[in-house]
């Protein structure tokens, strides 16, 4: 039989080989590599090992498919296996299992799995949010991808196109999921690594101490209103900063209102919305947020003209309602207010002058829904104090409309302004 040891056939003798051999001849290469005449008639390289004492068969290949110098480098692997005291086929076994496991845990499915075990912990509305900026930022560059597969370069430029929209808050939530949904799957032993922790690097650190930009006197709350009154928006983004401002309520809760929310024929108009969208879920009762005049007659008008039903603010490009980011663009950009006031601002320009014109702290605090640092604020915190509430929200509605037209700070009887 023509062949030798060490690897010194030929592929001249190969061809010849398998153009006369019979069924089950062999044609050694040397080291256990040999080429095999199956009893089908083909050829298959295949090398003969043994580990613990015991010969095993480590199928190469079928021949021409599998050239000569193709077959050595995997006897080369073999043997480096073998030093290793790996068998050769368990290993082949297990890492077919890995690429079928990569194949089906993408990104995209791994981040899905992540987001339904959020669910059960968040609002409705911040698990909304979340999934779509997903969809928006993420999926279309990571979404496909096996997530074992996934750089902390690649991670990097996600976030790094995201900022580029100057967009740091969005940035930086978005990085937070990703260190989730990697953490996850680190947990489920789908990635080794967290290839999101240094992507970090890429955000700008914040500047302040973590406080959002708020102006803090009515004259400029004024101008604001009158800014943002003469500017060219869209109507629904319009009417939603109009609410933010007369609300203090949080941009999320603004952008996802919905009509059934609002009690607007009630001898106390009120904004009632649903615990599940809060960004504090544990507690029993919804938060009830007392319209003042000024506001609920807006929205009366503005729900003649759009209907009640579905939200408040549906968005002009066919979506189910505007984005948060429509609103913080025209702080940012349309009023040239980045770094002074943002739609945030607003609840701390409210808590800050309602405290500073003589309201109790704890009925500011629970205005806004904040969670409360002193067992005598929870204690209240069951839907009552309401008609301090309706009083709180009737002087904000009161002062803001003054503002905007130019006018002085009206007291209120009874209020003794809090000394700085």
């Amino acid at each position: 039989m023509a062949g030798g040891i060490g690897g010194k056939l030929s592929d001249k003798a190969v061809k010849a080989f398998t153009a006369k051999a019979e069924r089950g001849k062999k044609l050694a290469d040397g080291g256990g590599l040999h080429l095999f005449i199956t009893p089908a008639g083909g050829a298959t390289w295949r090398i003969k090992y043994r580990i613990k004492g015991k010969e095993n068969i480590y199928s190469v290949g079928p021949y021409p498919l599998i050239s000569l110098a193709a077959a050595r480098v995997e006897l080369s692997k073999v043997k480096t296996l073998l030093l290793e005291s790996k068998d050769p086929v368990a290993d082949r076994r297990v890492n077919r299992a890995v690429t079928v496991a990569c194949a089906d845990n993408t990104f995209k499915s791994i981040a899905q799995e992540w987001l339904t075990m959020k669910q059960r912990e968040w609002s409705a509305g911040h698990h909304t949010k979340s999934a779509r900026a997903f969809e928006r930022d993420i999926y279309p560059a990571l979404g496909n991808l096996p997530i074992s597969s996934i750089t902390p370069a690649v991670v990097a430029k996600a976030i790094e196109d995201i900022n580029k929209r100057d967009v740091l808050e969005t940035a930086t939530r978005i990085l937070q999921h990703l260190n989730g949904v990697f953490r996850y799957a680190q947990a489920k032993g789908l990635c080794r690594d967290n290839p999101a922790l240094p992507a970090r690097e890429i955000l700008p650190r914040k500047k302040d101490s973590g406080r959002m930009p708020a102006l803090l006197e009515f004259s400029a709350l004024g101008n604001l209103l009158r800014r943002a009154e003469a500017a060219r928006l869209s109507p629904s983004v319009r009417m939603a900063h109009r609410l933010c401002a007369f609300t203090a309520a949080r941009i999320g809760n603004i952008v996802d209102a919905e009509w059934r929310e609002f009690h607007l024929q009630d001898e106390q108009p009120v904004w009632i919305i649903p615990r599940k969208k809060m960004k504090v879920t544990s507690r029993e009762a919804d938060h009830r947020i007392p319209l003042s005049p000024e506001i609920a007659g807006e929205l009366r008008q503005w729900r003649e003209l759009f209907g009640g039903r579905g939200f408040v603010f549906p968005s002009p490009t066919g979506g189910k309602h505007i984005g948060r980011e429509s609103i913080e663009k025209v702080y940012r950009v349309t009023l040239g207010l980045a770094g002074k006031h943002s739609p945030h601002g607003w609840r701390s320009a409210f808590s800050t002058l309602a405290r500073d014109h003589g309201f109790e702290r704890d009925v500011v605090e629970l205005s806004l829904d904040h969670i409360h640092d002193n067992q005598v604020a929870r204690a209240y915190d069951r839907g009552e104090r309401f008609v301090q509430r309706v009083e709180l929200f009737n002087w904000w509605g009161k002062q803001l409309a003054g503002a905007q037209r130019g006018g002085k700070i009206i007291p209120l009887p009874g209020k003794a302004p809090i000394a700085a």
